[in-house]
């Protein structure tokens, strides 16, 4: 196992033990100096953690793709309170033609949490977007936030008509090679990358399918990559807007320091601003565009990050926070969903780190990296 004399060391073997999953990596830090810390496996019979393998980041997709390819969009005449109809003419005649980009990002669009898009038809997107036609709103447009996974199907499929090119490639020309990170981060890995496995089958998503009265089973695996365990992706060959990204705990942390106000090589510092900005004021979560706001009640940012921190979680397991007033990233992966589709609750888990790992700062400030390998 990998070790550091940090505290963050135990917290994950402790967590290994109790079964919130096989394996946890952790990466903390600023910009110029960050520490880590690493324990378990990456699966039953598998290798050992470390920090080379590749994570399932599930819905981090959300901030760390979609929301990023669309700041950059707005450059080319993506605005941000266009209707999806314009970019999307196939909902003409859908209450989903007028809502707008920025509806979908901060989750008020008024779309249901989830849908197996993938059961209407044979996976593609004409038939996802056929069937987000026929899926009724669970509110009104801009009175309320439910997080959802389709709002963000729907922006990827968006920015692929905006940048004229599919969402993967998009991410690659766009945002990996320009931040020297296409070793840590993309979707649909070749299956000689070291990965983090997810579940045997697709336990949840045959639940959720059962208790939606759908009879269709979830998207097959993908051949000769690693498949995502979010369904509505993998009918999409394993790229989507919602999730459908892997990648490593120092690539996580490299993009998400992107959002960090100065520290940005891609991002404008007004861009940065609006994505990380409270859009949902006396609303039930506080969400920018693409993150969720440390004011949101019961979050997983816990008491050590401050007020102006945000970040996102993913299904499968991993986080991811920001905070701005250490100028600081907090990375945890692991996939709890390995073996059998288990989702333990891992906010505790997270506010800890986040409590550990802040406190190791503080003491700690100029500390030099720690590369587990």
């Amino acid at each position: 196992m990998l070790e550091n004399e940090d505290a963050i060391t135990p917290l994950l073997a402790a967590a290994v033990r109790s079964g919130l999953a096989p394996g946890f990596v952790a990466l903390w830090g600023g910009p110029d100096t960050h520490q880590g810390a690493a324990w378990g496996w990456r699966g039953l019979g598998a290798g050992e953690v470390t920090s080379r393998v590749w994570y399932d980041l599930a819905s981090l997709t959300k901030p760390l793709v979609t929301s990023t390819l669309v700041l950059l969009a707005r450059r080319h005449g993506m605005g941000l309170h266009d209707p999806l109809g314009r970019f999307l003419p196939e909902l003409a005649g859908s209450v989903w033609a007028s809502v707008t980009v920025f509806q979908c990002l901060t989750h008020t669009a008024g779309f249901p949490a989830w849908a197996p898009l993938y059961a209407y038809g044979e996976p593609s997107p004409g038939s996802y977007l056929r069937a987000l036609v026929g899926i009724a709103p669970v509110h009104a447009a801009g009175t309320a936030v439910v997080y959802s996974c389709l709002g963000f199907v729907a922006l990827g499929l968006a920015v692929e008509r905006v940048g004229n090119a599919p969402l993967q490639k998009l991410f690659q020309r766009e945002v990996l090679l320009p931040l020297g990170l296409t070793e840590e981060l993309d979707f649909c890995p070749p299956i000689s990358r070291p990965v983090a496995l997810g579940e045997k089958r697709f336990f949840v998503e045959e639940r959720l399918c059962r208790e939606h009265g759908v009879s269709a089973r979830p998207p097959r695996r993908l051949a000769g990559a690693w498949s995502c365990d979010d369904g509505n992706a993998r009918g999409l060959g394993g790229v989507a807007g919602n999730a459908g990204l892997f990648g490593t705990a120092l690539g996580v942390l490299q993009l998400a320091q992107e959002y960090l106000p100065g520290f940005g090589r891609l991002l404008k510092a007004e861009e940065v601003a609006l994505a990380t900005s409270n859009h949902t004021p006396n609303m039930a979560q506080a969400r920018g565009l693409g993150w969720q706001l440390a004011a949101t009640p019961g979050c997983s940012a816990g008491p050590a990050l401050s007020p102006a921190s945000f970040g996102h979680t993913g299904f499968t397991g991993p986080s991811v926070w920001v905070d701005p007033e250490p100028q600081a990233v907090f990375v945890l992966l692991g996939n709890r969903l390995h073996p059998g589709g288990r989702t333990p609750d891992l906010h505790p888990l997270r506010r800890r780190f986040h409590i550990l790992a802040a406190r190791g700062l503080r003491r700690n400030p100029s500390r030099p990296s720690i590369l587990l390998l």
